[in-house]
């Protein structure tokens, strides 16, 4: 089975939002499927480690500019 890649643009959406869409996504995703997760608010590097507690890794996060990308696993 491939591993098909979904993106949420949480880009211009303030805290909670982008961390609420990003755990309405995995829920319909399958063991291995990747998040790819873009977000321009500041709080989204604190809620990322909250959303981990719940068995997710991350595979990258980078910055460019002012948006945030990162790669859930």
């Amino acid at each position: 089975m491939a591993h098909m890649e979904f993106e949420i643009d949480g880009k211009g959406l303030l805290c909670p939002l982008p961390d609420l869409r990003a755990r309405k996504r995995q829920a319909g995703m399958a063991p291995g499927q990747v998040l790819r997760f873009q977000a321009t608010d500041v709080m989204a590097a604190v809620g990322l480690p909250l959303f981990l507690r719940t068995g997710h890794e991350v595979l990258e996060a980078s910055k460019d500019r002012v948006v945030d990308l990162f790669l859930i696993r």
